[in-house]
């Protein structure tokens, strides 16, 4: 039951004696005699009878066992395989005997002379010590996954044959041994068991091809991995490995995925056959490539994927050596500048730079004639490259998320003159002129229409002599367009700065656009002939503009058209040229300002012409009144239909079959005539029809979801409010992104998301009134909080067994069960329901209170103050408790992140067939509201894999600086986004304005009105001001206060140091940078400069200032730090006496103090500066600070006391202080250490200081700055290690024997106890060999020896490195230059060393 998701008191309540047949599997066994059951099979050489409750090997099988090749019996009960039917079986090649809880292998398989591929995956074996498997001569394959092996019996090198072998999903805690004495072992894999290590044995298996070993917790690889030399596949992600130094340079490695490892500093040096490098989720912050041995080909990787990681910038000459790529990723990076170098990639088809700080992409990208992908949605970047015209293979551009004010004009194309007289200034319906008397088809602007385009632009806004042109392009000159005009498919230009139908007509040339994205831009207006040449258009995105009306003529032309959203503009009619689009299936036009008579259907769109109709949103238009048909207005309509015979009721929506969403939220249905009516479809499985308002007990919220490529909708929302209780309410959402795969045709994706919606409610309320039961003292059973989650967790677990007995087994009745079915329930009774499953997530508000439960990967976000609190978690099967919890229940992980390789989460409703492994017990928080908090984002997996949380609230609260705060539009520009950055499912987003509870009246600006009031403060709203994505998503930058300012200087200790020894400090300086400029904005400060690492900025109120310094401090410690901060001294966690984390990464000191400066404006900068003694004082006070601390004046201390902790006297300037800043210093908390009377530098008068810390980080008053030593290793990329001190020791004894023309092996006490000396037979080769423990020949260090003590240890080896290659040197006669490449070609022209020891000593060479 607990496997099952059950706490041990939910067992009687919930499942009771019939509910049990949900987790245990009962099987009857025939009446008939073992092996008498009646089998029909067509041909005996691949039998396969899974599930079919055999206990024994069937009769007729028997009887034809010689003709039996492969014989599959999964998941039946049989234990054992009888021995003379084993022995019978002399053609028998694969055995799969999975799923069938054996606890040892069968003992008569041994017997089996011909087997080549054994799999016994899936059951409860823990041991083969018995099974003597070395017995079957030919055994090629076996699979072992998921059993409960913990370690491999001797004879296993016995096995000669044996090439594959899989031991993943087991209990392995150390890598067995023997598996590396399988000398023609080909593929391997132990991923998913508990290895810390791998053995050095492990270069014995030279002839190994693949190898997995994902999901353990290797740290390193050993050197003798190099011995690898057959290699081609290596994945090793979700470990913990820092080094792939000497991975990569295998020499037959093709494949190479280590993503989600500890890799921070890569140097490279590439093998050459490596294609392809999968280095994601790592941290790294440097990367370098190092040439390989002489006589390898460059680099022949063709795949290099460096996502999220640290890099802050790109090796111009490292990227220009990797002339074979063909995909390069750079996605959640901080790089601010590719490289000129990049035009050099000439193969390059895909490249992925988004996320990043990128403010311009190469001219050379124009090079690329092969580039078909570019995507770099959300970046800095203020133009495009004009030389994207020449990429003639691109054909999809993603820029979402810049700056981007103009697509660049294209190139002047000269043409003949026959083409000049004949077309002279023709253009595209560009606003250029055109002759007369064409004849529709598409025509090519020559030289002077390509200068008149380009001039186009700027005359566009001024100028009313421009007319539009209905000429088009000729086939016969399609070629004399641009490259990109020709290829171009999909242009992502969403959240830029377009305005004007000038910047949009270069791209009406794109004759071949599928997909066009322009939301959330300004613009105003579109070309009246803007649609002319797109006749290929499937999909248009027009969402969050301005447009009042859309081009007409040509919509007609668009038969391809699918697609298409103008949601968020200030649209008052649609034009009846609309529904001629016979194709249009997706319509959304919610959050608009439509008000028109429907019925008007002649001059005015109506929904009913558009019959292919999927997905029509109208919710959000407020004034939209659908006034009933009278059978008098239809008789009128009738008779004046001149179009066919028949006319839909136009107010009715029945006529649209196919519909799947039908969005009337907010609109406006009348029905005042006896005889009126709107006909509005029904819900059902596969229809969901919204007509509700869109506010629940007070808090307005907005929805909107998309189909994706999907036909069926798969997610289903619910928001239900408890009548009655004003501040009870639920909302929930329920489904999957994809549908379910093995649906058949005719088959709903959604009967457990309905079911879910039909009945949540009405079982959450049966369990909330059980968990407020009494027991026989009057008591309650739980208190009121933990009630409400239990209440919870029993009505998830409720709910699923319900589905399982009314849906999947369809025998339970409906009134006794007291659940809601429809009529149609009797068609869910289908097995492919039993192989079905659903995320879901709830939110209860309850006085104040949120409290949520999910299960899958539906989430749900909070924003206070404009900072995300996760309420939910995604329940990913590679999440380690996950993994161990399936692990435990019998269930297994693949390589690919599936539980038992089916499905994508670890918990869900349904999924029967996966119980317990995946079950539905729910993750369930609560969080207190308050004012501070502005709303809820509740979203399924659709948005959260594009965006990520903090970046989703970013996003929502833009809408709330818009002329029209709305949550509908913040719903709808969080789809639109998602889809921008690549979203293809059912995406569905709720936003929940929870800061409605509050205060009604309330402006939904939460975070901006308390910070400031604006009567006396003004905020700078010039958009785009500072080029940064995610600052500008941000509140406005308040205007620079003047009076009286309250100073704050920043500095980061021991920075220059930093800076100067650890590789790590470009990256952990943009992390600083951002957080502190994040913070500024939420707390209404104003940046007044830089000046290296120490900012100095400027608060309108005091404790504003104290409020941005405590957060900025208690962030600082949560940042993502890289790892080389993170172990140096400087930056290396530190707890205090109570093991509390008080310090982690960059040390901050901050001094705050207020006065009256000398306010003006820099004449370069066009920033406000201040000066004077105000000013100079405020810097000595920070620089009296040590890291980590406030240092404030007595002022600052005054304030605090005053407002914060009410026990002294208001100062004048208390009343200015604002009430999100007291609440929030409160929230936090603050404590104050006094220090006394100070003497500044060059300040003549003492001045009294304080400490500042926020609340629990107070122990860092005892904490004592140490001088900077030079020496310290604060630079360090890692900690020094014993290990790695030994290593390089070995390396040094290694290249010392080989300047005498020998090799050196070390052999330790154990190695000579189980190894034989073969090479000493040979007197020959033992005297080039040298055997010794390097313990004897290296200093002695353990781990007492001091970190300074290895330096001088480290310092020796490289000395004694140095003196054996100048021995190499002079021993071959190798030149000064170039001396590495000089000395491995006279290596191996000498023959005496093996290729191992030549690749090994090369690779140390080239780092």
């Amino acid at each position: 039951m607990e496997q099952a998701g059950y706490d041990p008191e939910d067992g009687p309540y919930l499942l009771g004696v019939d509910g049990l047949n949900m987790l245990l599997k009962f099987y009857f066994k025939s009446q008939l005699l073992a092996g008498e059951e009646e089998l029909k099979l067509e041909q005996f050489e691949f039998v396969s009878l899974p599930a079919r409750g055999l206990r024994t090997i069937p009769v007729i099988l028997h009887q034809h066992a010689d003709q039996i090749i492969s014989l599959r019996l999964d998941r039946n009960p049989m234990l054992e395989i009888p021995l003379d039917f084993i022995q019978s079986c002399t053609t028998l090649r694969e055995l799969q005997l999975t799923n069938m809880s054996m606890v040892k292998v069968p003992q008569s398989i041994k017997h089996s002379a011909t087997l080549h591929r054994l799999i016994l995956s899936s059951n409860l074996i823990k041991d083969l010590d018995e099974a003597y498997l070395d017995h079957i001569p030919g055994l090629m394959l076996l699979h072992m996954g998921n059993n409960r092996l913990e370690d491999i019996p001797w004879y296993f090198p016995r096995m000669r044959a044996l090439q594959t072998l899989n031991l993943s999903n087991n209990r392995f805690r150390t890598f067995p041994e023997v598996v590396t004495q399988l000398e023609n072992l080909r593929e391997l894999d132990v991923s998913f068991n508990m290895l810390h290590e791998i053995p050095e044995s492990i270069g014995h298996l030279s002839k190994l091809e693949r190898f997995i070993l994902v999901g353990n917790h290797i740290a390193r690889f050993p050197p003798e991995i190099s011995g690898l030399t057959s290699l081609r596949v290596l994945d090793c992600r979700r470990n913990q490995i820092a080094d792939l130094g000497v991975v990569c340079m295998l020499p037959a490695l093709q494949h190479l995925s280590a993503e989600w490892n500890s890799v921070h500093v890569v140097d490279l040096s590439l093998g050459e056959n490596l294609r392809v490098l999968e280095l994601a989720h790592n941290d790294i912050t440097q990367l370098s490539l190092v040439p390989g041995p002489m006589g390898r080909p460059p680099y022949a990787l063709t795949t290099l994927d460096l996502s999220y990681a640290k890099l802050s910038s790109l090796d111009d000459i490292a990227l220009s050596q990797l002339s074979s790529l063909r995909v390069l990723r750079l996605d959640h990076n901080a790089i601010r500048s590719i490289p000129d170098t990049l035009g050099e990639l000439r193969w390059l088809e895909t490249l992925s730079c988004t996320d990043n700080k990128l403010d311009a992409l190469p001219q050379t990208i124009g090079k690329l004639g092969m580039l078909r992908v570019l995507d770099a949605h959300n970046n800095s970047l203020t133009e495009l490259p004009g030389s994207l015209w020449e990429c003639g293979c691109l054909e999809k551009v993603n820029v979402t998320s810049n700056f981007v004010g103009a697509w660049p004009d294209p190139p002047v194309v000269a043409s003949s003159s026959s083409m000049s007289a004949g077309l002279g200034s023709a253009g595209l319906g560009l606003g250029v002129d055109s002759p007369t008397g064409l004849d529709g088809h598409l025509t090519v602007p020559g030289a002077d229409g390509m200068l008149a385009l380009a001039n186009a632009r700027k005359q566009s806004l001024g100028s009313s002599s421009l007319k539009d042109s209905s000429a088009s392009i000729k086939d016969s000159t399609r070629e004399a367009l641009p490259p990109l005009a020709r290829s171009l498919q999909k242009l992502y230009l969403g959240e830029n700065c377009l305005s004007g139908d000038g910047v949009l007509r270069p791209l009406m040339i794109f004759v071949e656009l599928r997909v066009l994205n322009l939301s959330f831009n300004d613009i105003q207006d579109l070309p009246p002939s803007f649609f002319r040449n797109m006749t290929l258009m499937e999909e248009i995105y027009l969402s969050g503009n301005k447009l009042t009306s859309i081009p007409a003529e040509d919509l007609p032309r668009l038969v391809r058209l699918r697609t298409l959203y103008l949601n968020g503009n200030k649209l008052h009619t649609l034009p009846q040229e609309l529904g001629k689009v016979a194709s249009l299936m997706v319509l959304d036009v919610g959050s608009n300002y439509l008000k028109y008579n429907i019925n008007n259907w002649e001059f005015d769109w109506n929904w009913n012409f558009n019959t292919n109709l999927r997905y029509l949103n109208l919710s959000g238009n407020k004034r939209l009144q659908i006034k009933a048909d009278t059978s008098s207005q239809r008789s009128a309509n009738a008779a004046n239909n001149r179009m066919s015979t028949y006319l839909p009721m136009l107010s009715g929506f029945t006529s649209l079959s196919q519909l799947r969403v039908l969005g009337l939220m907010d609109v406006t249905i009348t029905t005042t005539a006896k005889d009126a009516t709107v006909d509005i479809p029904d819900e059902n499985m596969d229809r969901r029809v919204r007509t509700s308002l869109s506010t629940v007990c007070g808090m307005s919220y907005g929805i909107a979801d998309s189909l994706g490529k999907n036909e069926y909708l798969t997610m289903i929302d619910l928001a239900h409010e408890f009548h009655g209780n004003g501040d009870e309410a639920i909302f929930a959402m329920f489904g999957r992104t994809h549908p379910t795969r093995g649906l058949q045709p005719g088959m709903s994706p959604n009967p457990f998301s309905k079911f879910l919606h039909d009945n949540f409610v009405n079982v959450f309320k049966t369990q909330l009134a059980s968990v407020n039961k009494e027991d026989r003292d009057g008591n309650p059973l739980y208190p009121k909080k933990e009630g409400i989650r239990k209440a919870l967790h029993w009505t998830f677990l409720k709910l699923n067994q319900e589905i399982w007995e009314n849906i999947v087994v369809g025998r339970k009745n409906s009134q006794a069960a007291g659940i809601r079915l429809h009529s149609h329930h009797h068609a869910y009774n289908d097995s492919a329901y039993y192989r079905m499953g659903v995320s879901g997530i709830a939110l209860y508000f309850h006085e104040k209170t949120i409290y949520a439960a999910n299960v899958g990967d539906a989430c749900a976000v909070v924003s206070r103050q404009g900072v995300c609190h996760e309420l939910s978690q995604k329940h990913d099967p590679y999440d380690r408790v996950e993994t161990a919890r399936i692990r435990a229940a019998e269930g297994w992980i693949s390589d690919s992140g599936l539980v038992n390789d089916e499905v994508d989460v670890s918990r869900s409703f349904g999924y029967f067939h996966l119980l317990p492994p995946i079950n539905a017990r729910p993750y369930i928080s609560s969080y207190d509201l308050t004012e501070m908090d502005e709303f809820v984002i509740i979203a399924n997996r659709g948005l959260w894999d594009y965006v990520p949380y903090q970046t989703a609230v970013d996003i929502a609260r833009t809408v709330a600086r818009t002329e029209r705060p709305d949550p509908m539009l913040a719903a709808e520009k969080l789809r639109d986004f998602a889809i921008s950055y690549g979203a293809d499912g059912s995406t569905m987003i709720m936003v929940v304005w929870v800061a409605d509870l509050f205060n009604s009246a309330r402006s939904r600006q939460p975070t901006l009105d308390p910070i400031l009031d604006p009567q006396m403060f003004k905020v700078n709203k010039k958009k785009g001001e500072i080029r940064d994505r995610l600052l500008d998503r941000l509140d406005w930058e308040v205007s620079p206060p003047t009076g009286h300012v309250t100073i704050v200087f920043t500095d980061i200790r021991n920075s220059t140091h930093l800076w100067e020894a650890n590789p790590g400090m470009p990256t952990a300086m943009r992390l600083h940078n951002d957080l502190l400029r994040r913070q500024l904005r939420f707390c209404g400060g104003y940046e007044v400069k830089t000046e290296g690492d120490s900012f100095m900025c400027s608060f309108p109120t005091t404790l504003a200032a104290v409020w941005w310094c405590l957060t900025v401090q208690v962030q600082l410690l949560h940042e993502s730090w890289p790892l080389e901060i993170l172990e140096c001294e400087d930056g290396k966690p530190i707890y205090d006496a109570e093991g509390k984390l008080i310090a982690r990464g960059l040390s901050v000191r901050m001094g705050i103090h207020s006065g009256h400066p000398l306010c003006e404006t820099d004449l370069i900068t066009h920033r406000m500066d201040y000066f004077g003694p105000m000013v100079n004082r405020s810097a000595r006070i920070n620089g009296s600070a040590q890291g980590g601390q406030i240092m404030c004046s007595m002022d600052i201390v005054k304030e605090i006391r005053a407002r914060v902790f009410e026990t002294g006297e208001e100062t004048e300037y208390s009343h200015l202080q604002t009430t999100a800043a007291v609440e929030t210093i409160k929230r936090i908390g603050v404590v104050i250490k006094d220090v006394g009377e100070v003497k500044l530098k060059g300040i003549e008068l003492p001045e009294i200081l304080s400490v500042l810390y926020p609340k629990g980080l107070e122990g860092r008053h005892e904490l004592k700055e140490a001088p900077v030593d030079p020496s310290s290793s604060s630079g360090s990329p890692f900690k020094l290690g014993m290990a790695q001190v030994k290593e390089l020791g070995v390396l040094t004894l290694r290249t010392e024997a080989i300047s005498s023309g020998r090799v050196f092996k070390p052999v330790t006490d154990r190695k000579a106890s189980i190894q034989s000396n073969s090479e000493a037979q040979d007197p020959a080769m033992a005297a080039k060999m040298i055997y010794a423990d390097p313990n004897l020949l290296l200093p002695s260090i353990n781990d007492k020896t001091s970190e300074a003590d290895l330096l001088h240890v480290l310092d020796s080896l490289a000395t004694r490195l140095e003196n054996a290659l100048d021995a190499i040197s002079n021993r071959y006669h190798v030149p000064l230059s170039p001396a590495v490449d000089f000395l491995m070609t006279a290596l191996t022209k000498d023959g005496a060393l093996d290729r191992e020891t030549l690749d090994y000593i090369a690779s140390i060479l080239r780092r």
